[in-house]
């Protein structure tokens, strides 16, 4: 069944953001492969959603913010490729499993919890080595360039 909402999310996100009820969230766990690092908190998976079925989406790290890779500052710039080279890292192209999904602001991404079997939660492995600063996914975000 988790499969099936997973789909019904994806297709749903195509519809367009007011689509989707802010409180729809799909426990998972949903088996996916890390097709892309794409910064430090986000990924391209190839989510498994059923037998035989597979979904391509963006996946944004629950409960993180990493510095983004076209900064406004040097500084930025320097803290952002090293959180996408530490997700590249916890991550590969292996198999990880999302938990809590639900859908993005943005249409065409879910937000999740990423969990490796290696490692464990990928944002809380982020957190520890300071690759990235606790957010909610609502108010400010971190300035990157102002930080002590």
């Amino acid at each position: 069944m988790s499969a099936r909402a997973l789909l019904l999310l994806v297709a749903l996100q195509l519809a367009g953001p007011g689509a989707v009820r802010a409180a729809e969230v799909i426990a998972g766990p949903i088996p996916a492969t890390v097709l892309e690092v794409i910064d430090g908190d986000t990924l391209s998976v190839r989510a498994e959603i059923w037998l035989g079925q597979a979904v391509e989406t963006r996946v944004r790290l629950a409960g993180i913010d990493t510095p983004e890779l076209r900064g406004r500052c040097p500084a930025e710039n320097v803290l952002a490729d090293a959180a996408h080279s530490a997700l590249r890292n916890l991550v590969g192209d292996g198999p990880v499993t999302l938990h809590e999904i639900r859908y993005g602001t943005y249409a065409g991404r879910v937000v999740a919890r990423v969990v490796n079997g290696a490692t464990g939660d990928v944002s809380a492995s982020l957190l520890a080595g300071g690759f990235a600063l606790p957010y909610a996914g609502r108010g400010p975000r971190p300035d990157w360039c102002d930080l002590p």
